[in-house]
């Protein structure tokens, strides 16, 4: 893949890097059948977001380990993954040999997936291209990828999770530490890695631009009894009183438009 971006080749090498840090992840996550949202793992039961996927062609962009890939899977789904990190995706594999449970793994940028146009009903990502992708760029080729109809899911962290997050390895703050106004990528100095928020109102014009429908917006609290991830600067106490993340639910109503020069 050649043709990269300089971001997506930092964020590919820095993925590569951390991959074996998340092998065990994949290992309880491919190990459950209950969808849980996350980093603190809400159920999907106390969240309800996730349609019926049943005999659908669902897309994951920027798939990881695809656990999430493997729920929607046993729910009748029938996946695609697309990933820049081939070391995530030989996790991938060695998990789907584990379990028993195969479909196609794509290693590429989900801003140029190598699919025909309306291939799928239903595209989605938690923590992948939701985060490490530009929105200009994955959200009109989801657009591109889905039937009339078709549905858009993900996760992303939270517009104010950002805005209070030291570029450091300091927890979260409970005050502003960066302007909104003006905010799309954020590059971090330990791994030269580079993530993207949008404020709400640019995300919902970008959504209805690439025609969608915005049916759903949940932002996840977190109970403040539950247990420490091991992400320290993110802590109970913190997700109890403010969203650190969270799920979009739109539906592609009429075809996409040119996004990418906003």
């Amino acid at each position: 893949m050649s043709d990269l971006k300089g971001y997506e080749q930092a964020n590919q090498a820095a993925w590569d890097e951390a991959a074996q840090d998340y092998v065990e992840n994949a290992r309880q996550n491919w190990g459950t059948d209950e969808i849980s949202w996350g980093m603190f793992g809400i159920p999907e039961a106390q969240v309800g977001m996730v349609p019926d996927v049943n005999g659908l062609d669902v897309i994951e962009m920027g798939c990881g380990t695809a656990y999430f890939s493997a729920w929607l899977a046993r729910l009748g789904a029938r996946p695609v993954g697309i990933d820049l990190s081939e070391r995530q995706l030989a996790t991938a594999r060695q998990m789907q040999e584990e379990h028993g449970l195969e479909f196609p793994l794509i290693h590429g940028t989900a801003a140029s997936v190598p699919m025909p146009d309306e291939s799928f009903d239903l595209a989605f990502s938690e923590y992948g291209s939701s985060l490490w992708s530009d929105p200009y760029g994955w959200i009109p080729e989801c657009a591109r990828l889905l039937r009339p109809g078709g549905r858009l899911l993900f996760l992303a962290p939270s517009l104010l999770r950002m805005l209070c997050t030291p570029i450091s390895d300091e927890p979260i703050q409970e005050r502003l530490l960066h302007p909104q106004f003006g905010l799309h990528a954020v590059t971090w100095p330990d791994d030269n890695s580079t993530e993207f928020y949008l404020p709400h109102g640019e995300r919902i014009r970008l959504l209805r631009d690439c025609g969608f429908e915005i049916e759903a917006l949940h932002e996840l609290q977190v109970p403040a009894d539950s247990p420490q991830t091991r992400f320290e600067w993110m802590t109970p106490e913190w997700a109890s009183r403010w969203p650190c993340e969270e799920i979009w639910l739109a539906r592609k109503t009429s075809s996409a438009v040119d996004a990418s020069g906003t």
